[in-house]
């Protein structure tokens, strides 16, 4: 009779998705809206203190448990690895140190440079290992082919958030000129997929919401980097913009879609089309980046909070950590 638990949370840990890293960037994201609303709109600074300690503890979390599942399920981990989808989601937990980074920039400077620097050295680890699976092994075939597979290459766009605050300029050019520019070739790739081949599984469908990251994100890094609003940062935030509504007008399609980790991918890029609209508005101070910004805040924040709820009802309900 005791055996049966074992072997029920043995099975678990087996089943464990790396996935799982995905609301982590979720969840990060929406801490970092509050941190920034509290400087452009006054808002509550708690709100952003509370989201960045609930965040970390779910950060620690699901490192120690896929750590524990690196050690006692190895081969369960390496098949993760070697899937031509789920590969690409790995980086979600080096993703997840660099945005712990930038959130944690106001808490201690010193706790987000080990964050942004351990961060940044995996995730480019990541995007050369991954790069090199996609130029030279035989397995990925154009299905397999989703918006996720930004995350490993044009991730590193996030690089230069937090490492222009360390004073790591030069690198910090680097990591964005990796993601800006095969985000465009990557996209093209992505575009070419969903147009002229079969339509994306709707268990990854919900992964197009990525699309409007690398514009979005590409906005903030480059306002970091460059100091100022010039014509390039007009059309990284425009195209972002573009893809939001883009995606929105489409919703209907997405309400219908079942419950999988992969609605988290509605989570973080609306985060940050939230964060770049209150960016704008900082700059230029016009009404309609103003109402733009508290639409965007509302939106992501109402989005992930039902999906932190809804995941929290799949763990109860033991509908996470099973065979596909």
């Amino acid at each position: 009779m005791s055996h049966q638990p074992e072997q029920t949370s043995a099975s678990r840990l087996q089943h464990f998705p790396i996935t799982f890293f995905a609301m982590i960037m979720g969840m990060t994201g929406l801490t970092l809206v509050w941190e920034k609303s509290s400087h452009v709109f006054s808002t509550p600074p708690i709100i952003g203190h509370i989201l960045l300690i609930l965040t970390a503890c779910l950060f620690l979390i699901l490192a120690l448990v896929y750590l524990l599942k690196i050690m006692l399920k190895t081969s369960a981990v390496l098949e993760e690895f070697n899937h031509p989808i789920k590969l690409s989601f790995f980086p979600a937990f080096s993703i997840s140190m660099i945005l712990l980074s930038v959130a944690t920039l106001d808490v201690s400077k010193q706790l987000s440079f080990i964050l942004w620097s351990c961060g940044s050295v995996i995730h480019l680890l990541l995007t050369v290992y991954v790069l090199n699976q996609w130029i030279h092994h035989p397995k990925f075939k154009v299905i397999h082919m989703t918006p996720a597979w930004f995350i490993p290459v044009v991730g590193n766009i996030l690089v230069p958030i937090a490492g222009v605050e360390h004073g790591y300029t030069e690198i910090s050019w680097f990591f964005f000129s990796i993601g800006i520019v095969y985000w465009i070739v990557l996209k093209t790739l992505v575009l070419n997929r969903m147009i002229f081949h079969d339509p994306i599984p709707q268990k990854l469908l919900p992964t197009m919401f990525i699309l409007i990251a690398p514009p979005a994100v590409g906005f903030i890094a480059y306002m970091k980097l460059n100091g100022e609003l010039d014509n390039f940062a007009r059309v990284l935030f425009y195209t972002g913009m573009f893809l939001v509504i883009l995606l929105l007008v489409q919703a209907p399609r997405f309400t219908r879609i079942q419950f999988f980790m992969s609605w988290w991918a509605y989570s973080f890029p609306l985060a940050a089309a939230a964060i770049a609209a209150q960016i704008m508005y900082s700059q230029v101070g016009q009404p309609f980046f103003y109402y733009l910004s508290l639409v965007l805040i509302a939106l992501s924040s109402v989005i992930i909070v039902l999906l932190f709820f809804r995941t929290l009802l799949a763990v109860i309900r033991n509908e996470f950590c099973v065979p596909e």
